[in-house]
C-alpha cells in the first residue's frame, strides 16, 4: 500500500515526482503530497491534498515549487481518515518524512513525544517518525543519517521510508524493513559500475521507468544515504554494505496505456504475450518441463502447501487440482492472511509454496516466512525480479506477465495457472504419474493459446453487449464445477472489485446447499459449463436456475450447441483439454467484468478502498 518516489540530481523535481506518483497511484490514491527542497529560500516546502495525483498537480500548478531534490507519497489510508492533514509528507520541525507500513508502537512513542513537546497534526501513526528524527537531531546534534540509525531500532511494525532534511539540501536518507523500496540509478552514461550524475527512490520500478532501468534492491535493516552523484548504503548493524545493481528488464512503454481506455483493458490484451512468454520461460521439451536451477523433492506422503490472497489464492486453487490430477502428489491450500496464525502443522522436507504477483504481498511474505522457521523448503512463484518475497523463499518461479498497473489482476492470473501448469507437468513427468503423450499433448496445447486467446480478445463487442443487458443487476451468482470452480471464484471477485456489483462464486453443485435462495429474475447467474467431466451436472444445474427464473450467461466450449437452449446468453471459449480450461475461461469473465464496470462509470483501474499491492496486514 502507498507509494514513494524520491529524487536528487540537478533537474527539477516536482514534474519528476508528480509522474513518479502517477505511476504509483495503483498503490493507493486516498491523498497525495510532495515535500522539496526549495531553490530559492534553502527551506523546505510541502504541498499536500486529499484525493487524487490531479489534485495535487493542479495545486503545484497554481503555487510552483522549484528544487533539485524531494520526495513525494500518495496513500492508502491505514489509521487517519483519507484529507490533507493526514497525507504524506509529515513535517516535524526541520524534518519531511513519507512513509509506507504500519508502526505498531505509535500510540507509546507519540505519549513519549508528546511529552517531550512535539506537537502532533495528524492522526496517522506515520508522524511520529518525524518527531522521532527530529527529537534525535536536537537531543543528540547528529545529521539526518545518524538520526534514522537511532530512531529505526525504536520503531515496531513495517516500514519503507524517506527523509529530507533543510539542514541537508540535495541528500535523502532511506531505510526499509518489511516493505518495498529500491534505489533508482542515473545520469548520462550510467553503467553497472559507474556513478551515478543524480538518484531516484521508489516503491516500485515502474515508477523509474522513464529514467532509468538500472536499480539496487534494498534488504530489510538497511538505511541510504543518497546525494548526487553517490549512494552510500549501511546494514543492519551501521556496517556499510554493498547491494548487488540489476537492469529492469520491462520496457518503459509497459507501463503506458498505449491507447487503451483503462489499464486493465490493455492488460487484459496482454495475455497473449504474457502467457508465451511465460511458456518460454522454462525450457520445455516436446514431452517435459525443466526450470532453471529448480531442485524439488517430495519424500514419499509429504504435501504441497501453496498459499496466497485473492487472485493468487485462486491462482493456488486451481493449482491444487492441477497438481492433484497430474503428478498425483498431495497438495493443501491456505489463505495467506489465515496460514501462521493456525499454527499449522508442518513437517521437515514438505514444500511451501508462495504465490504473489508483486512479491510484496504482507500476508504471503508472513506465511513465507512462518514456513521457512517450521523447517519447510521455500518455493515463490512472483511476477517481479528483485522483490522481497523472491529473495526470501529458497527457490523462485517467473512469471512474465510485465508490469501490472490496474488494481483489479488479470494478466498476472493466467501467467500464474499457466506457470502452475507447468509446475505441475514438470512434477508428474517425475513422479510418474504424468505420461508422455499426455505431457507433449499438454504443452502442445499450451503453445497454442496465446494464438486461441488472442482470437478470443475479438469478442469485446459482444461481451459488451451482454453486459448491457444486465448492467442494472445489483447481485450475480458464479457457479464452475471442478478445474472452473476457482475460475468462478475469480470472475466473482473481478466484477465486485471494479463495479461495486455484489458477486459470489460458488461450487456448481454447493448452489442448492444455500445459494439457489438468492436467485430469482433480478439476479444473473454466470456459469461456466465447459465440456468435459461434470458437464452434465453443470446442465442440470443450470435447469434448477431457469426453474426459478434465474437469467443465466454461460461460458461455453466452441460447438456445444446444447448449451443455448438452457441459457439466455453464451460467450464461447475454444474447445481446450481440461487442464487448460481455467486459462481461456477466464478471459470473458474479465472482459465481462471491464465492460459492466465501463458502462457503471467506476473507476475501473482505481477502484474504490482499494490498491495493487497489500503491503501492510
Amino acid at each position: 500500500m502507498c507509494g514513494i518516489i524520491g529524487y536528487t540530481g540537478a533537474r527539477d523535481v516536482t514534474p519528476i515526482l508528480l509522474d513518479g506518483l502517477r505511476r504509483l497511484e495503483y498503490r493507493g490514491y486516498d491523498s497525495a503530497g510532495v515535500a522539496i527542497h526549495d531553490l530559492t529560500t534553502g527551506g523546505l516546502r510541502l504541498a499536500r491534498c486529499k484525493g487524487k495525483i490531479a489534485g495535487l498537480a493542479q495545486q503545484l500548478a497554481a503555487s510552483p515549487l522549484r528544487g533539485a531534490s524531494g520526495v513525494g507519497h500518495t496513500r492508502w489510508a491505514t489509521h487517519g481518515r483519507p484529507s490533507e492533514q493526514n497525507a504524506h509528507p509529515h513535517r516535524a520541525g526541520h524534518i519531511a518524512v513519507v512513509h509506507n507500513g504500519i508502526i505498531e508502537n505509535h500510540q507509546a512513542l507519540r505519549a513519549r513525544l508528546a511529552a517531550a513537546g512535539a506537537a502532533f497534526t495528524s492522526e496517522t501513526d506515520s508522524e511520529v517518525i518525524a518527531h522521532l528524527l527530529e527529537l534525535e537531531m536536537q537531543e543528540r546534534g547528529c545529521d539526518l543519517l545518524t538520526a534514522v540509525q537511532r530512531a529505526t531500532p525504536q520503531l515496531h511494525g513495517t516500514w519503507a521510508l524517506a527523509a529530507i532534511s533543510d539542514q541537508h539540501p540535495g541528500e535523502l536518507i532511506i531505510a526499509r524493513h518489511a516493505a518495498p523500496l529500491l534505489i533508482g540509478l542515473g545520469g548520462p552514461g550510467i553503467g553497472e559500475d559507474s556513478p551515478s550524475a543524480e538518484n531516484f527512490v521508489a516503491s516500485d520500478a515502474a515508477a523509474l521507468l522513464a529514467y532509468t532501468r538500472l536499480v539496487i534492491d534494498l534488504d530489510d535493516g538497511d538505511i541510504a544515504r543518497i546525494r548526487p552523484g553517490s549512494v552510500e548504503i549501511f546494514d543492519r548493524a551501521g556496517e556499510p554494505a554493498r547491494r548487488p545493481r540489476r537492469r529492469v528488464e520491462w520496457s518503459p512503454m509497459a507501463a503506458e496505456r498505449q491507447g487503451f481506455k483503462h489499464f486493465m483493458l490493455k492488460e487484459i490484451h496482454e495475455q497473449p504475450r504474457a502467457i508465451r512468454d511465460t511458456v518460454l520461460g522454462c525450457a520445455a521439451s516436446d514431452d517435459d518441463v525443466l526450470f532453471d536451477d529448480l531442485r524439488l523433492s517430495l519424500r514419499a506422503g509429504a504435501r504441497l502447501v501453496i498459499v496466497g490472497c485473492g487472485t493468487s489464492w485462486h491462482a493456488a486453487l486451481t493449482g491444487k487440482y492441477l497438481i492433484e490430477r497430474l503428478a498425483r502428489i498431495r497438495v493443501e491450500v491456505d489463505l495467506a492472511s489465515e496460514f501462521r496464525y493456525r499454527d499449522p502443522i508442518l513437517d521437515a522436507g514438505e514444500i511451501v509454496l508462495a504465490i504473489s504477483q508483486s512479491g510484496e504481498t504482507a500476508d504471503t511474505l508472513a506465511a513465507l516466512k512462518e514456513a521457512k522457521e517450521r523447517g519447510a523448503h521455500t518455493l515463490a512463484l512472483c511476477n517481479v525480479v528483485g522483490s522481497t518475497i523472491t529473495r526470501v523463499a529458497d527457490q523462485v518461479l517467473f512469471t512474465r506477465a510485465g508490469p501490472e498497473i490496474s488494481v483489479a489482476s488479470t494478466k498476472a492470473f493466467t501467467t500464474q495457472l499457466t506457470a502452475l501448469t507447468l509446475l505441475a507437468i514438470h512434477l508428474g513427468r517425475r513422479s510418474g504419474a504424468l505420461s508422455s503423450e499426455r505431457a507433449a499433448a499438454l504443452l502442445t496445447g499450451l503453445r497454442d493459446l496465446p494464438r486461441q486467446i488472442d482470437n478470443m480478445l475479438g469478442q469485446g463487442a459482444a461481451i459488451r453487449t451482454v453486459a448491457r443487458r444486465y448492467v442494472a443487476a445489483r447481485d450475480c451468482l458464479f457457479l464452475g464445477r471442478g478445474l472452473c470452480f476457482p475460475v468462478a471464484l475469480e470472475g466473482a471477485l473481478k466484477l465486485k472489485e471494479i463495479s461495486y456489483i455484489h458477486a459470489e462464486g460458488y461450487a456448481s453443485g454447493e448452489m442448492k446447499h444455500g445459494p439457489i435462495a438468492l436467485i430469482d429474475e433480478q439476479v444473473p447467474v454466470i456459469v461456466l459449463a465447459l465440456q468435459g467431466a461434470g458437464y452434465q451436472k453443470v446442465l442440470s444445474n443450470l435447469e434448477e436456475v431457469r426453474a426459478r427464473g434465474g437469467r443465466i450467461i454461460a461460458i461455453a466450449s466452441v460447438g456445444d450447441h446444447a448449451i443455448a437452449d438452457v441459457a439466455d446468453d453464451v460467450l464461447l471459449v475454444p474447445e481446450v483439454a481440461e487442464e487448460l480450461q481455467p486459462i481461456v475461461a477466464a478471459i470473458p469473465l474479465q472482459l465481462l467484468a471491464y465492460h459492466f464496470a465501463d458502462l457503471k462509470g467506476t473507476d475501473v483501474d482505481q477502484p474504490r478502498n482499494l490498491a495493487k499491492s497489500v503491503t501492510v496486514e
